[in-house]
């Protein structure tokens, strides 16, 4: 008979599966893992990933909601290190550089993922949320600054499309991590600068 799991025993299994899945997701696709395969990597009978989760799209949601919490966490470090805007709105970008070249299969697991069939829970868009709330929370702070003008959710995509696209280059290896935090820098200060009145 099973022992009966506590609610640490739950969090700690179910981190435990997160983190393999997360490996092994990014080295050989989604579609390709089974749950045999993760019950395996972590040296458990087969049935075991099904009591702590539903199916397959269960840990896929609970890979990416750790993975959205804990990139949420870096920008919001970020942004609460610094007092000053145009600091803070520069280092909220290389907490997201950082993020993305230091945990590269994470990110790939955030962004990357299309028509996935099953809809997101609540706790996957909540951390989303928080990361995209952060981006416009720096940009707010640079308009009531004077330092730019515009609505601060569209200002907000600009930069985080900037930044997005740095880490990319640096993901494909078009460039390297010092020349995308470099660029990144340029960016936000010419943005800066030319929108300020």
């Amino acid at each position: 008979m099973p022992r009966i799991l506590s609610e640490t025993d739950v969090a700690d299994f179910r981190a435990r599966l997160c983190a393999a899945a997360e490996d092994q997701f990014a080295e050989h696709g989604i579609e390709a893992v089974t749950m045999r395969q993760l019950a395996a990597a972590l040296g458990v009978s087969p049935m075991t990933p099904y009591r702590y989760f539903r199916d397959k799209d269960e840990i896929i949601d609970a890979v990416r909601t750790s993975a959205y919490d804990r990139f949420a966490d870096a920008l919001e470090a970020a942004f609460e290190a610094h007092g000053d805007p145009a600091e803070k709105s520069i280092a909220v970008g290389e907490a997201y550089l950082d993020f993305a070249l230091n945990n590269p299969r994470a990110y790939a697991l955030m962004f990357d993922l299309k028509d996935m069939k099953a809809p997101p829970s609540e706790g996957l868009l909540a951390a989303g949320r928080r990361a995209r709330d952060c981006q416009v929370r720096h940009v707010q702070g640079l308009i009531d600054a004077g330092l730019i003008t515009g609505d601060a959710e569209d200002q907000g995509h600009v930069f985080w499309a900037s930044v997005y696209g740095f880490a990319g280059l640096v993901l494909m290896g078009q460039i390297s991590p010092e020349e995308g935090r470099r660029l990144h820098r340029l960016a936000s200060r010419s943005a800066i600068a030319h929108a300020a009145p």
